[in-house]
């Protein structure tokens, strides 16, 4: 499975910005699409996925505030939306997609794209 993904930038507090995610390959194999985000010097952490069913789970700092869609036109690529932006949102952000079953689960991900929050 290979992602590609884009959007991101410098925006200030309160604004808004988009990323999208489009998968290729295995996409058979592919249980649920998300986002993670990792700050500078802290742990990756999981921001939101979208399962198969568009089940879509939020980490608390983000719920209410970002939404992870499926594109109408593409099953395997999703946008997340981020509102109301936090200086604390500010992180490189990965696009993941977790596939297959049992011992051949495995995690992919995207590179990663630069989110910036001004104060």
């Amino acid at each position: 499975v290979q992602l590609q993904a884009s959007g991101g930038g410098l925006v200030q507090a309160g604004g808004s910005l988009r990323l999208s995610c489009a998968a290729s390959g295995r996409l058979f194999s592919i249980n649920h699409l998300g986002w993670y985000r990792q700050a500078p010097g802290k742990r990756r952490e999981l921001v939101a996925t979208l399962t198969n069913g568009n089940i879509a789970t939020y980490a608390d700092a983000v719920a209410g505030r970002f939404t992870i869609s499926r594109d109408s036109d593409a099953l395997y690529a999703v946008s997340l939306q981020m509102n109301s932006l936090k200086p604390e949102d500010t992180a490189t952000y990965y696009c993941n997609a977790n596939a297959g079953s049992g011992s051949y689960e495995n995690d992919y991900w995207g590179q990663g794209t630069e989110v910036t929050v001004s104060s």
